[in-house]
């Protein structure tokens, strides 16, 4: 099925230097909306970026009916702008979306959607190898009425922002062993934003100790890694890429399956299995070179310095030549066109 989209344009852009600027404060200059009502998907357009008018009783104020992805296009070699793997941010949302009773988006929709408004806003794209745009597809239910139900009405939106570095050191993490992200059956592996709200309490207090960020671990005994703060994680020991499996309780994320296939590739030998903190320790303790980092889209890749476990501290290796900086380039190099895509992962606007 084709989805007729109207834009209007804004044609100045309005602001020159976007590094300057924190992450997440500049939009672009245009958005695009779509809204669900009696049963379908309606009224898709592109317009200038501007605030929304709702009704203080929209169910997502309330309940909790908010789904959001993070996605990012690159400049790249020639000049083109690459959308890096829509196809597995939408699969991805979908199930966020099935999980918190959401309509679907038409996958033909969502497509098109990305490559109309990335088209229109491609010179916000910054061309530094740092550099990229983060694309926010999310859905809110809107329908103006106080009670817990699933709601019937939703506006599903995108909105752009430039990027670049988003950590400018390495970590200081924390061993979570009070606090859970999530638990067996809940909704940790979707990407809605109670998740998100859950987590700061955790992270404010360990930022009040001196961390940056927690490193998650199980609900039921707090013995198993499983994230690092908004990102998953991943740990290099003896040459070996760790990291732990995919569950209910951790997310789908896109840089990690990434980094996972660049790696075997590479010949690297790579272990998906539960990892608890106390074997991360030990290898530490031991003299071990352990690399740790975070890895999502936003970072890309979050060196870990420092975790700190019942009061001590240990430190991981940050040497320039360790495998996290390598795996990184590597998808970078993807990206922007400097390596062959082997997987189709480029969508090219």
């Amino acid at each position: 099925m084709e989805y007729s989209i109207s834009i209007s344009v804004q044609t100045e852009r309005q602001v020159k230097d976007t590094k300057s600027i924190p992450f997440g404060l500049q939009p672009t200059e245009h958005m695009f909306i779509a809204e669900y009502r009696d049963g379908q998907w309606q009224d898709s357009r592109i317009m200038p970026f501007t605030n929304l008018s709702m009704s203080p009783l929209a169910l997502c104020l309330h309940y909790g009916q908010t789904v959001f992805e993070g996605m990012k296009a690159f400049m790249m070699e020639d000049g083109s702008v690459n959308i890096f793997r829509p196809d597995k941010h939408y699969d991805r949302f979908t199930k966020s979306l099935d999980r918190m009773c959401m309509p679907h988006v038409p996958k033909d929709l969502f497509m098109e959607a990305l490559h109309q408004l990335v088209q229109l806003d491609a010179s916000w794209v910054p061309s530094e190898s740092d550099g990229s745009l983060y694309i926010r597809p999310f859905m809110i239910a809107t329908e103006d009425r106080i009670g817990v139900k699933i709601s019937d009405e939703y506006l599903f939106m995108i909105v752009c922002t430039p990027a670049y570095q988003y950590y400018s050191k390495p970590l200081k993490v924390k061993v979570e062993d009070k606090y859970v992200r999530a638990a067996e059956g809940g909704t940790g592996f979707a990407k809605c934003g109670g998740n998100y709200g859950a987590s700061f309490y955790p992270t404010k207090l360990a930022k009040e100790q001196g961390y940056d960020q927690v490193l998650w671990t199980d609900s039921k005994n707090h013995e198993f890694i499983e994230e690092s703060g908004t990102m998953n994680v991943m740990f290099v020991i003896d040459g070996t890429l760790l990291t732990p499996p995919l569950s209910g309780t951790i997310l789908d994320g896109i840089t990690r399956d990434s980094l996972l296939t660049i790696a075997q590739e590479k010949g690297i030998k790579t272990e998906v299995r539960p990892i608890r903190h106390k074997e991360i320790i030990d290898a530490l303790a031991s003299g071990k070179r352990v690399e740790a980092f975070g890895a999502g889209t936003a970072a890309v890749i979050a060196p870990i310095e420092v975790i700190a476990v019942g009061g001590k501290e240990y430190t991981c290796y940050l040497g320039e030549d360790a495998l996290m900086y390598q795996l990184a380039n590597d998808l970078l190099a993807i990206r922007k066109g400097h390596q062959p895509d082997n997987h189709n992962w480029n969508y090219i606007v």
